[in-house]
């Protein structure tokens, strides 16, 4: 029969009274949940004085708001040009205007086509119900071929595909519940054409539609992903452990640190978006290690003879410096998130080191007194020699394995450097999403749906009918008209050279821009008040004429690309003239901007965090050797993880950033688990390699355990649909099993060689 020593942790004496006390915690920190609201809107991943967003909402401001919903329509003959399909888009640019906060509806249909009538200049619709006879459609197709203002932007060249684009004025602030009615109005619209006319498809894109999909991606992973997730971790807990009641118990310290992680969040404000609903599985992961640690060990002592107080306690004593290192350390990594340029990243941080300090303290405290209310079976789930056998063969070529795996972690490690940053925020979403089958059909019918938007500002009055600037700006737009990576360049010169000709008698050699400003500005107010509402040059040209907006449409650009050809633009813009000031904003622009200063600064933070983490573990363990040893082995299995990435992609998105700060946990897990048994059975006399065997025997089972559950956990992350997050959890699980080999194979064979080394020394 055993006693609880006074000297027993309060969990193990008073079971009941601790677990009550952190049900009544978690019940008042839930009451903050009901504050809790979700931001699917892409401008959460920017700071309200980011310079790129500063710019686009500038832009904003002086122009019509750019947030837009498009239907792209696809007939099943590739013929757009025909009548039921002109049918079609003349109905779908009137029901357009019926989506929430519309404010201009722009097609084919309505594009306003101007000629000259005998003197006069005649402003109406292309594409009238009247007009779609044979010989109205030809001229409906000469008139749009002679159209750059449209052709290969609202009509692919081909004629295959065309677009009816809506404009959104949308709110400041949270947009999240204006997205979605505005999104399931479009999808309603699509709905009802697609059956009215079964052989057109119809895809939504747009700002607004990619917003809806962050929203629905972070739902459906929330609802689904992270759910299967728990139950997985749940199952392989209860196979590999063998009890039950261990996975019940592990899932019930799970439950209690994310749930008031979750409370706490709603406390202060923060909303949910779709970075921080990946706090609870980053969560889960220290808090599974943690239990796994404390439970394997109280099995280890059970077989070993001890009753289950006993037990408890002994594995407590020996788990508990590691356990609260590791936590401690993952802390630390997480709130270097703070160095992030991108808001709701810093706030996963803070809410993930929250929750892994909550996981640490309830795995001492709630686990025990859940292990002493049901006490577990002493039965081994993998027998230790397995592991004693493994740190034997270890031991005996230890001097062909060292190198044999610095070789093979170099080899690895070397191919990082393929990896390049290289966001492309169209593309977050798999082809799953009804987002992304748009953009891929986008991209292959109209060359992409990215942007650049480039303001230039006059700073005068009726600036924009000046010769000298607007001769300034055919030149610019020549110039982006011949990148390459420009599909579609939308410019006021052209409306103004179309304007020319056609009060020149339709004559094509005065398809030239205005040599008069005062005929200009006179052309200008003509075809200003021959537009009807909702088509106004607003998007183009600022309100007293000062300042002029071109919008280049281009492929799906990476980061680097986008800021490239900004980059570029700017140059050349300025080697024209230095008279006005031109600036440059877009969302994918803004998105390519966010990422590379991330970069930056997560490199910044992960290196002060690894500083951190380092002088914290050589403390506690109170080697210098010890601690060189720790640093080198928690860098290498980052190092094998990127590499691999190399390997497998070579790109580097946003989140992939914060891999490091997340598995950073799980490595230091490892590495100071096996250390610390190996400093300990060296304080008891044993030689080395006796202390490497001793170490897999009392930790071996653990480590191989909290790798096969995270690295099913995270398998199922990785089957989101939402690229960030399935990205994240692939990287995660290369770094998670790159740390075991790294710990089975590298560590013990450095940790032998140093001692082989040293006894060589002794004896000379």
């Amino acid at each position: 029969m055993s006693h609880t020593p006074s000297s027993a942790p309060v969990a193990i004496r008073f079971p009941v009274i601790t677990l009550i006390l952190v049900l009544a915690v978690t019940a008042i920190s839930l009451i903050g949940a009901q504050n809790l609201y979700f931001r699917g809107d892409y401008k959460v991943f920017f700071e309200s004085d980011d310079p790129q967003r500063l710019a686009f909402e500038e832009m904003q401001n002086i122009f019509n708001k750019s947030e837009n919903v498009a239907f792209m329509v696809v007939p099943s003959d590739g013929q757009v040009l025909k009548p039921s399909t002109l049918t079609l888009v003349n109905e779908l640019t009137e029901a357009a205007w019926q989506l929430p906060l519309s404010t201009r509806v722009e097609s084919i249909s309505n594009y306003q086509n101007t000629f000259d009538d005998d003197g006069d200049l005649i402003v109406e619709d292309l594409i009238t119900a009247e007009k779609l006879s044979k010989e109205g459609i030809a001229n409906i197709a000469q008139v749009l071929s002679r159209s750059p203002e449209v052709y290969g932007r609202l009509i692919s060249r081909t004629t295959d595909v065309t677009v009816i684009d809506t404009t959104i004025q949308l709110p400041d602030g949270d947009q999240t519940q204006q997205v979605i009615e505005i999104a399931e109005a479009a999808k309603q619209i699509k709905s009802h054409f697609e059956s009215k006319y079964p052989d057109h498809d119809i895809y939504l894109n747009g700002m607004v539609i990619m917003n809806d999909a962050f929203a629905v991606a972070a739902q459906q992973d929330a609802e689904t992903l992270i759910p299967l997730m728990f139950l997985l971790i749940f199952i392989a807990i209860a196979l590999i452990v063998k009890s039950l009641w261990a996975a019940v118990f592990t899932l019930v310290v799970v439950i209690f640190s994310v749930a008031i992680t979750v409370g706490l969040t709603g406390w202060l404000g923060v909303y949910l978006s779709t970075a921080t609903v990946n706090a609870p599985t980053m969560i889960t992961t220290l808090a599974v290690a943690d239990c796994i640690h404390i439970i394997v060990g109280v099995k280890y002592y059970l077989n070993q003879g001890l009753a289950n107080k006993d037990a408890i306690k002994k594995s407590i004593e020996v788990n508990k410096k590691p356990i609260f290192i590791t936590s401690i350390t993952t802390a630390i990594g997480f709130v270097m998130l703070n160095f992030s340029a991108v808001p709701v990243l810093s706030h996963l941080g803070n809410m993930t080191a929250v929750g892994v300090m909550l996981a640490c303290v309830f795995s001492l405290t709630v686990l025990p007194s859940l292990l002493i209310l049901r006490p577990l079976k002493p039965s081994v789930s993998v027998n230790n020699s397995v592991f004693s056998k493994w740190a034997t063969l270890v031991n005996r070529h230890h001097r062909i394995l060292l190198p044999i795996s610095f070789l093979v972690i170099v080899a690895i490690s070397l191919f990082a450097t393929n990896n390049v940053l290289n966001d492309v925020a169209v593309k977050y979403f798999d082809e799953r999403s009804a987002f992304r089958q748009a953009v891929e059909v986008n991209e292959d019918k109209l060359g992409g749906m990215s942007n650049i938007d480039f303001v230039i500002y006059t700073d005068q009055s009726y600036g924009v009918t000046d010769p000298v600037f607007l001769a300034q700006i055919e030149e610019f737009s020549k110039w982006l008209r011949e990148r390459s990576e420009v599909n579609h360049v939308l410019t006021f010169t052209d409306t103004l050279k179309r304007l020319n000709r056609n009060m020149n008698g339709d004559d094509q050699s005065f398809n030239v821009i205005p040599a008069d400003g005062e005929l200009a500005s006179q052309y200008l107010l003509l075809y200003e008040m021959s537009l009807p509402f909702g088509l106004d040059l607003g998007n183009q040209i600022d309100i007293d004429k000062s300042a002029l907006r071109i919008i280049a449409l281009t492929k799906n650009l990476g980061s680097r690309d986008i800021t490239r050809l900004e980059r570029e633009a700017k140059d050349y813009f300025a080697s024209l003239s230095d008279d006005y000031r031109i600036e440059a904003a877009s969302p994918p622009l803004m998105f390519a901007h966010i990422g590379e200063r991330n970069m930056k600064n997560m490199v910044w933070g992960s290196v002060f965090a690894l500083v951190l983490i380092s002088i914290l573990i050589l403390f506690a363990l109170r080697s210098i050797k010890l601690g060189g040893i720790s640093l080198i082995t928690n860098l290498l299995p980052a190092a094998i993880g990127f590499g691999v990435w190399g390997i497998i992609s070579g790109e580097i998105n946003m989140a992939l950033s914060v891999v490091i700060s997340m598995t950073m946990g799980i490595i230091v897990d490892d590495t100071v688990h096996f250390l610390t048994k190996y400093q300990t059975a060296r304080e008891q006399g044993l030689n080395a390699k006796e202390s490497v065997v001793y170490a897999f025997e009392t930790v071996g089972m653990a480590l191989t355990t909290t790798t096969i559950v995270l690295t099913l956990g995270f398998a199922v992350l990785a089957s989101s649909s939402f690229v960030l997050n399935a990205h994240m959890g692939m990287l995660t699980i290369i770094i998670i099993v790159a740390a075991l080999i790294v710990d089975f194979i590298f560590l013990p064979a450095l940790l032998a060689w140093l001692e082989d080394t040293r006894t060589a020394q002794k004896e000379s």
